[in-house]
């Protein structure tokens, strides 16, 4: 009995040329994640590394016997570090979800597997949907710093 594998997708067929498509996307998918790893790392040893120094340079500036300035706040180079890693682990997920997407289709498209193909789908359902919702998040931020603005201007052009 011949078994026949029905590789259509809402009644079309992926053909040679569609694979060759979605196999380029994972070979540069996954290029795209590992940079982004790095980058995410780099990110993170840069917020401890410019806290660190921060804090070196605080700690100067406080010694000074002929500062006139009052005491800066001795936890700023933490709360950096802080901000450099929640931004290095927001920018992760993206490329762990992009990852997944590149490694689960070059298996589907290898060994003809669906599962591995319905996964790679999801993963990347799942990519564009982190950023759609960081895109949103930093447009709702973006409209908020304009409306203060607006509203600081207001406020000073009254007085």
């Amino acid at each position: 009995m011949d078994q026949h594998q029905d590789t259509s997708l809402f009644g079309m067929n992926v053909d040679q040329t569609g694979r060759a498509h979605l196999a380029e996307a994972a070979r540069w998918g996954k290029f795209l994640a590992i940079i982004g790893f790095i980058v995410c790392g780099l990110v993170v040893l840069t917020g401890i590394f410019a806290s660190t120094l921060f804090n070196l340079l605080l700690n100067q500036y406080d010694r000074n016997p002929y500062n006139e300035l009052p005491a800066t706040t001795p936890g700023f180079g933490f709360v950096m570090a802080i901000y450099y890693i929640v931004i290095a682990v927001v920018n992760f997920f993206p490329c762990l979800f992009l990852y997944r997407f590149a490694t689960k289709m070059k298996t589907a498209l290898t060994s003809n597997d669906q599962e591995s193909l319905n996964l790679s789908f999801q993963n990347l359902k799942a990519t564009f949907r982190f950023i759609g919702i960081l895109t949103l998040i930093g447009l709702v931020f973006m409209v908020l710093a304009f409306l203060i603005v607006i509203l600081g201007a207001a406020m000073a052009g009254s007085m």
